[in-house]
């Protein structure tokens, strides 16, 4: 499909070839009509990412603050690589569209193949031929469209697809009118008269409200007039006279700024035009520099309108679909988007009337040239249309977009990727890259950008939409999860039983009913009286932990080697803070930073000790609301005596290290700190090791190790046996911090009861 994209470093655009989204549980597949480019949101957009490095950092020094922060942690060629990897990724644009749905995604029961429906959000409605978007950023088109003989009472219902684009621009003025809390009769100015402020001063009207506009330009002013403003004018000092000529001296009752600027003076002029203890509403970009004197001596109130309402960045609202009772809260986002469409059904409104420009999807980037001031052409609102989207036929998409004519490498290991994100091309990929006995075949991702981008910089041959036409391609002897936590898995229960080799990064799962069908798929009945056995003809698996592999942990291993006695182990980890209502904290998607993270630092002891936890328990310090059982008091017992502890927390300071680990034992004290240096003492001599540029935390030797298995040259580079108890301790710590209580990990049993579950089914 065709999608309009931009990229970050330059803001230069093109109309690219991707595949189209997965359709996702909880979303529908739509087939885009018309979508409506934002002169405002879009141009800022377009303008920050044609700016220089050193503008942008300028513009956003809470940007260059993580930086600074992650080059002190992390070292300098990781922080370069992560900023240019993101610089790197093409951004989709665009957050109002209409067009008629193609499929249903799981868990949706009120929309239908084949609805007219105006879709909302930035990143889901986008300009593109195919949006996947979530239920609760959709909404119906009342009626049955262009040439309908559908009536809502005495009026037509005919929303053409072009008047249901405007629905989440038309969602935003609703919930600022609403913000004012205007009435029937009441007086209202709006400052600015573009898109928004036009649509606004026509909902006013429909609303019985008396409306003044103000804008520099006459024509905006003119056309604000004939949208239903009784009055308009292009001078604050007009306006100030108008205002209180028409309301006696007193002043209006609102004020709703639709401008776009960084200036302070709306803010300050609306303060003006109002009466005592009125409203005044920031529903643009404005600066908001008020002076303190006019908005005193008047009590008034300023408020900003967040969009299009209530359940707008709330991801429970807006990605699972759950709604607010509507007793509680009238209006939510959807609510607001499905009486904008009413209005244009009951021909309240006059959206033709705005349109000034329409482009076709090919020539959509000319719509960038017209906002940006490229053209220097007057304009209001500009269409993007797509050809045959209301043909009624959905048409055939390949699954698969070719990209290169062979795969980068000519290598005997054909790769196929689950998941281009953020990690697996800063990290995963370039060391897979530098091995040149793997061949780069196919990727997939959830979106078609990030696997176009992706298949381009990395040299697969093909960038897909589809996880079964990798896993059918026989070429591909070895797959890469790098997809959110709660997909890992099922994609390496199907990968492995497509006869693919697996590296799956962590968590292998997240839940022990998860872990048992793993165990089945990759061993043998042998199993049921020997711990944990691969199979010799099952395909390899393996979990990125890639700790057990950097320079320094091999090298702090073989200094404890010879050491025969139980060892004591204190891992901190200075985890750093992320919001509850990131997805690395869902349940359901990331499992939380438990399964997510510590994982991590449980197959370390592992790797430490050289042997599985039997006994594990774990306890959260007191949480004053902020956090999300994440700051976790572990300890783990093993299976040859070592005793180990992690603490994992969230409540520090970023800058400090992020982790230390400290082993004691035979009369010997290894020190690890961040992965960039190493202490080891014994017989009162240290040896230190340092690594001054770069962080090498094993991710580069972990995929040569996964290679070279692959090849024959090495067994598995983690045991199997490890695997499966360092996860099956870590589930066991998740539920230990439920309940503060020990918890047994016997891992014979485990797979002792997997197999044979598996055998009597």
């Amino acid at each position: 499909m065709k999608q309009l994209l931009q990229d970050a470093r330059t803001g230069e655009l093109k109309v690219a070839e991707v595949p189209a989204p997965q359709l996702l549980p909880g979303c529908v597949l739509v087939r885009v009509a018309a979508s409506l480019v934002s002169a405002g949101t879009e141009r800022a957009s377009a303008e920050f990412a044609s700016k220089s490095l050193l503008a942008k950092a300028k513009a956003r020094p809470d940007l260059v603050r993580d930086v600074m922060a992650k080059m002190q942690r992390d070292g300098l060629a990781s922080t370069l690589q992560t900023v240019r990897s993101r610089l790197d990724q093409p951004q989709s644009v665009g957050y109002s569209s209409a067009g008629v749905v193609v499929a249903v995604g799981d868990g949706i029961a009120d929309i239908n193949v084949d609805d007219r429906v105006a879709c909302a959000g930035a990143g889901y409605a986008v300009h593109a031929e195919f949006a996947c978007v979530p239920r609760m950023l959709v909404a119906k088109i009342p009626g049955g469209g262009e040439g309908s003989s559908q009536v809502c009472g005495e009026v037509s219902c005919k929303v053409s697809f072009e008047e249901a684009a405007f629905g989440t621009v038309g969602a935003i003025c609703l919930h600022g009118i609403r913000t004012a809390e205007v009435a029937l009769g009441d007086t209202v100015a709006v400052i600015g008269l573009g898109l928004l402020g036009q649509i606004t001063v026509q909902l006013l009207k429909a609303a019985g409200c008396r409306v003044f506009g103000m804008d520099p330009l006459r024509q905006r002013a003119d056309l604000a007039i004939g949208s239903g403003a009784e009055a308009a004018c292009t001078s604050a000092r007009e306006f100030r006279d108008l205002c209180f000529q028409k309301t006696g001296g007193v002043g209006v009752d609102a004020v709703l700024i639709t401008a776009e600027t960084p200036s302070s003076e709306p803010v300050n002029l609306a303060a003006e035009l109002a009466r005592d203890r009125a409203i005044v509403v920031a529903v643009g970009a404005v600066g908001m520099e008020l002076q303190r004197r006019l908005y005193y001596e008047k009590e008034l109130e300023f408020r900003i309108s967040r969009s299009y309402g209530p359940g707008r960045y709330d991801a429970a609202y807006e990605q699972k679909g759950r709604d607010y009772p509507i007793g509680h809260v009238r209006w939510t986002e959807t609510r607001n988007l499905e009486a904008f469409l009413q209005f244009i059904a009951d021909r309240k409104l006059n959206l033709p009337y705005l349109i000034t420009h329409r482009f076709p999807m090919e020539q959509a980037t000319r719509a960038y040239d017209l906002i940006t001031g490229s053209t220097s052409e007057p304009f209001l609102a500009a269409l993007i249309t797509y050809a045959g989207a209301e043909s009624g036929t959905t048409p055939n998409l390949p699954e698969r977009i070719p990209v290169t004519a062979v795969a980068s490498s000519s290598g005997s290991i054909g790769l196929g990727v689950l998941g281009a994100g953020s990690f697996a091309q800063n990290t995963l990929l370039p060391a897979l890259k530098a091995i040149p006995s793997v061949s780069f075949v196919g990727v997939c991702n959830a979106t078609g950008p990030r696997s176009r981008n992706a298949a381009e910089k990395f040299g697969f041959s093909y960038c897909s939409n589809s996880e079964r036409e990798l896993l059918q391609d026989p070429k591909i002897k070895a797959v890469l999860i790098a997809t959110r936590h709660h997909l890992h898995a099922g994609q390496s229960l199907a990968a492995l039983r497509a006869g693919k080799a697996v590296f799956c990064e962590k968590p292998l799962c997240l839940n022990e009913s998860e872990l048992a069908a793993l165990v089945c798929a990759t061993s043998t009945r042998a199993a049921l009286t020997r711990a944990t056995s691969a199979e010799e003809n099952a395909p390899l698996l393996m979990v990125g932990f890639n700790r057990r592999f950097a320079p320094m942990a091999v090298q702090m291993k073989q200094f404890l080697s010879q050491i025969h006695e139980p060892l004591a182990i204190h891992y901190r980890v200075n985890a750093g803070y992320i919001p509850a209502d990131h997805w690395v904290n869902d349940p359901e998607q990331g499992g939380g930073r438990i399964l997510g993270e510590v994982c991590h630092f449980v197959d370390f002891l592992c790797f430490l000790a050289g042997a599985c936890p039997i006994e594990v328990q774990a306890q959260t310090v007191g949480n004053p609301g902020q956090y999300s059982m994440d700051n976790v008091l572990a300890s783990l017992k093993f299976a040859n005596g070592t005793l180990g502890t992690i603490s994992y927390l969230a409540s520090g300071d970023k800058s400090a290290s992020k982790e230390r680990v400290e082993v004691f034992g035979g009369g010997s004290v290894a020190i690890l700190e961040d992965f960039r240096r190493l202490e080891l003492v014994r017989n009162g001599r240290k040896q230190i090791t340092r690594a001054r540029w770069e962080q090498d935390k094993g991710h580069k030797a972990e995929m040569q190790a996964f290679v070279d298995a692959l090849l024959g040259k090495t067994p598995p580079p983690i045991p199997f046996e490890q695997v499966v108890g360092s996860t099956l301790a870590t589930l066991r710590l998740q539920n230990s911090c439920q309940t503060g209580q020990p918890l047994t990990v016997q891992l014979s049993e485990f797979v002792a009861s997997a197999l044979q579950e598996k055998s009597t089914h």
